[in-house]
């Protein structure tokens, strides 16, 4: 039988993995690995990115900088969510703002260091990244637009720290032999981009009362929730452009698939915000938008399904 002080160490325990959204970060390292190796430097052995050491190291420092992340917004937004996330709130306060501090200057630490063992470029780019992460959690946030373009670039930031890994390198002239493939790692960059601009304004929408009551100027907030919708709708629509490089100009093997999906998915996606006047709709929605994300991480691999097979084939042979 557990003591009450051991209880009390677990809760906390819980409730600072739900700080951190720590359900997130395996995601986000597999979506890291998955993208270099099929997208950033798929003429690469797998094995080979796997065991690339600075690889791993700029991959860890993404994932603990983002906890990090995670732990100042909900540091600045701990009275926004007790409208907004109430039960959330309550299990995440039974850790202090002082300890959440604690945690959040260790992590940089930590991710810092990391980055300045793969180069003194690697912590330049991510001492810019932990302080983009926390003037917006402090400041921009709380702005219309410029706060959504900044939530969105900045959940795609980390993945750069790899294309520059493995790119930043190349002449001008090799850069020139890479265009094609750099304009598909672009597109999907946009692809992506264009996913989390439109899910920060859904989170806009959701969350109209506690941002309200907190000074928030939002776009749902300061235009109204048709501006809102429409300019959604805008952005569902230019998701149609990356959508149509990948599948009728370059080649992303049966990843087309999961594109020809999201398709559907957004059509319907969009009758449906239409018909929205409820944070429970907008909170349907929203988790449409986090299932096509996550679904995208893991159709990376069907850019080359051998990859797989080959790398079953070792495992079997070891």
């Amino acid at each position: 039988m557990l003591s009450r002080q051991h209880k009390l160490l677990i809760m906390k325990i819980v409730s600072l993995f739900s700080v951190v959204r720590g359900y997130n970060i395996p995601i986000i390292i597999i979506a890291q690995y998955l993208s270099a190796i099929f997208i950033l430097a798929p003429e690469k052995r797998a094995l080979a990115v796997l065991m690339d050491f600075h690889l791993f190291l700029l991959v860890f420092a993404s994932s603990i900088t983002i906890a990090s992340g995670y732990i100042i917004n909900n540091f600045y937004d701990s009275k926004k969510d007790l409208i907004n996330r109430p039960n959330k709130s309550m299990l995440d306060r039974l850790v202090s703002q002082k300890t959440k501090l604690n945690v959040y200057f260790t992590l940089n630490f930590i991710a810092s260091l990391m980055a300045l063992v793969v180069s003194w470029r690697a912590f330049l780019y991510f001492s810019v990244y932990i302080f983009l992460i926390w003037f917006y959690s402090h400041k921009i946030k709380k702005y219309p637009i410029i706060g959504n373009l900044t939530a969105a670039l900045l959940a795609v930031i980390p993945f750069f720290a790899i294309l520059l890994h493995y790119y930043f390198k190349l002449t001008f002239e090799e850069i020139e032999s890479y265009k094609d493939h750099l304009a598909v790692i672009f597109s999907h960059a946009n692809f992506l981009f264009l996913l989390l601009l439109i899910r920060e304004i859904i989170k806009d929408l959701e969350n109209i009362k506690g941002d309200l009551a907190n000074g928030y100027q939002t776009i749902p907030i300061i235009y109204g929730e048709i501006i809102a919708k429409k300019i959604i709708t805008i952005l569902t629509l230019l998701t149609i452009i990356p959508v149509y490089v990948l599948i009728e100009i370059y080649d992303v093997g049966y990843m087309d698939i999961y594109f020809y999906f999201c398709m559907i998915v957004l059509i319907f996606f969009l009758l449906y915000l239409w018909k929205s006047d409820s944070k429970g709709q907008y909170l349907l929605l929203h988790n449409i938008l986090k299932f096509l994300i996550v679904a995208g991480v893991f159709s990376i691999v069907l850019i080359d399904p051998s990859v797989l097979w080959n790398g079953k084939k070792m495992l079997l042979i070891i």
